[in-house]
């Protein structure tokens, strides 16, 4: 079937923007004296400087507010990085900068988006199916060219050529066209001339297929249907775009464009403002995007701008397939004609400005904002809460309060929202151009690990400062500073739990009685709520309300992570499942076995493995089935 509909596939621009080369003089990298001061005294500084020395000067204290030229970043910096004309692409970037460049093409995130026909694929399109209630997806491939067919009782049935694949650090997301009906005289489902989000992703750890949605807070769908539009919802997170393209919605009082916005998503003294500065330079930004977009002759207005960008924005509209290097660092074309003028992490433009909250403390107003900056940056897409799953930490409501969120992809917002915002940026940690972001960090001794926080925290730093403050051995974990300040406890796009970044103690008076569970249960899992809660009093000169804590677990001699995984709102309870199975709890099966059909199937998982886990063995119950089968076969775990 596949290889008799290759003569019908519709023909389509490969939407890659070509690279534009051009060679550079070479310049030196400018530092200011108080981002080297920070540099030095980093545990990883190989890794910060990576970040900040390849932005060509950008730890320079950056304004308040990026707006005209006359108000940037400094006489050095460029004066526009916002428009379409002042990108440059990667490919510009590596005559200097060619180690950076070279592992940054390797990389995870620059390949978050890949062109179907050259990427390299993990999936299985080699006929398997993968089945969904009573729908089955089916993965083939014919030539260079792969398709997915769907076959769904409840939404129709169609062939979609795959165009697009997305991620593939944990798992592979796919967009494609539709391209023939299964039958004769059936319609093919979707318009041809749109990528759609298909509903199967291949998670790379296990080598499975599962629904595509099921990697977030989303409820239980009952079948396999058509996702999104590629263009109007994954688009600008997992490509370079100009910056402008991303801001539209908030310049015209509307809030967030495609979820690239952070502001709204932050508690109102750290929300930036976006304004109109120059209303004929905005007029001529609008004019130069509405032509090249193909729109309509229209009056340039940001309403009309924001309708034709979500309606007209394509592939052939990005500045390259993928995240960039100007994806973070801004538009650099002014940079590569005159190596003098540096890039600037802020946005900056004759026609609008960003205009940043003050800062924290007047300390910081002196010495610069690097951390903030740097954070604001990785926050234009790491910041999201996913779906319409209402509560967050903290017990916090995503409607109400800006508590912080539970999943991968909202780390860098949170970080935003914690202590150390100021002080300790994501690149510290991250190295923004390495294969993996991680490795340097994972690889290091307790010690230096622990250096990334007392180089501002110095009164813990020797082992005796630090067995009084945290009460365990300064050589184990439990003395660890990420271990208690950014526990995990957030699920990650691996089925597993990440730290959660935003930053605060694990005997913060919210975090013990709005969260479950406990977060010193996240290593003391055998303890029950009154024992822990005790000890954490005599330790840290605390008090808690007993009343509080009854009503949160069900009582104050109860297991804290069976309470949880009975009591716990569902964010709550996948913390639970994956530590109960961890911890091989035999008394958990029951409760793991009736959340199989909780009604969040990324719970579910998280059941499922403890179940796996517990039983040193995959149980056999098919989570994708319809809740009544998995009752069914799930009866003889009760």
């Amino acid at each position: 079937m596949i290889r008799a509909l290759r003569a019908h596939v519709l023909t389509q621009d490969d939407d890659c923007v070509s690279d534009r080369r051009v060679r550079l003089g070479s310049h030196a990298e400018r530092l200011s004296r108080s981002s080297r001061r920070v540099l030095a005294s980093s545990v990883l500084p190989a890794i910060a400087l990576a970040a900040t020395a390849a932005a060509c000067g950008a730890g320079q204290g950056p304004s308040r507010a990026a707006s005209a030229p006359s108000s940037a970043a400094g006489a050095g910096t460029v004066t526009s990085n916002v428009r379409f004309a002042d990108y440059a692409g990667s490919a510009a970037c590596a005559p200097c900068h060619e180690a950076y460049v070279d592992s940054w093409r390797r990389s995870p995130m620059h390949n978050m988006t890949r062109e179907a026909r050259t990427a390299d694929v993990k999936g299985p399109f080699d006929g398997t199916e993968f089945r969904f209630h009573d729908d089955v997806a089916r993965l083939e491939s014919a030539g260079a060219d792969r398709f997915v067919t769907l076959s769904s009782k409840r939404y129709g049935r169609g062939v979609y050529r795959i165009t697009r694949v997305i991620g593939g650090h944990h798992r592979e997301d796919y967009a494609g066209v539709a391209v023939a009906a299964v039958r004769e005289g059936a319609p093919a489902l979707g318009d041809p001339s749109e990528e759609r989000v298909l509903p199967v992703s291949y998670m790379l750890a296990t080598r499975s297929l599962r629904y595509k949605g099921y990697s977030v807070m989303v409820k239980a769908r009952d079948g396999l249907k058509i996702g999104a539009v590629w263009n109007q919802t994954c688009i600008f997170c997992h490509n370079t775009v100009p910056y402008v393209s991303t801001v539209l919605g908030a310049l015209a009082g509307r809030g967030t464009y495609q979820g690239v916005v952070l502001d709204p998503l932050l508690p109102p003294s750290l929300r930036a403002s976006y304004v109109v500065t120059n209303e004929r330079a905005m007029t001529s930004l609008l004019e130069d995007e509405l032509a090249r977009l193909g729109a309509p002759k229209q009056k340039p207005t940001l309403e009309g701008a924001l309708t034709s960008t979500r309606a007209r924005f394509r592939a052939s509209h990005l500045v390259e397939v993928g995240i960039g290097c100007e994806s973070c660092h801004l538009g650099a074309a002014e940079h590569v004609k005159d190596p003098t003028r540096l890039p600037s992490f802020e946005p900056v433009s004759d026609a609008f400005a960003v205009r940043l909250p003050a800062p924290r403390s007047p300390r910081l107003a002196a010495n610069g904002t690097r951390a903030e900056t740097l954070n604001r940056a990785c926050a234009r897409c790491h910041q999201v809460l996913f779906s319409g799953y209402d509560p967050t930490w903290e017990g916090g409501s995503r409607k109400r309060s800006p508590g912080g969120s539970h999943i991968n992809s909202g780390e860098a917002r949170d970080m935003m929202l914690g202590a150390c915002a100021s002080k300790l940026a994501c690149v510290d940690c991250h190295d923004p151009h390495a294969h993996d972001g991680t490795a340097a960090l994972q690889k290091l001794e307790p010690a230096r690990a622990d250096a990334l926080c007392t180089r501002c925290h110095e009164q813990y730093a020797s082992p005796d400062a630090l067995r009084a403050h945290s009460h365990h051995d300064p050589a184990g974990e439990g003395a660890r500073c990420f271990a208690c300040h950014m526990p995990r406890k957030n699920m990650g796009l691996d089925g597993g739990l990440t730290r959660y970044h935003r930053i605060g103690s694990p005997t913060d008076t919210g975090k013990v009685l709005l969260d479950r569970p406990v977060e010193c249960a996240l290593c003391h899992g055998d303890k029950e709520v009154g024992a822990l809660v005790r000890t954490m009093e005599r330790w840290w000169k605390r008090s808690y309300d007993r009343d509080a804590l009854e009503k949160l677990y069900g009582g104050l001699d109860a297991n804290v992570l069976l309470a949880t995984a009975e009591r716990g709102k569902p964010h709550e309870q996948a913390v639970a499942f994956q530590l109960l199975g961890e911890g091989r709890v035999k008394a958990a099966v029951p409760v793991l076995a009736g959340q199989l059909t909780n009604a969040y199937p990324i719970v579910r998982g998280y059941a499922k493995r403890a179940l796996d886990a517990i039983e040193g063995a995959p149980v056999a119950i098919d989570i994708d089935a319809a809740d009544e089968v998995i009752a069914e076969q799930a009866k003889h775990l009760r």
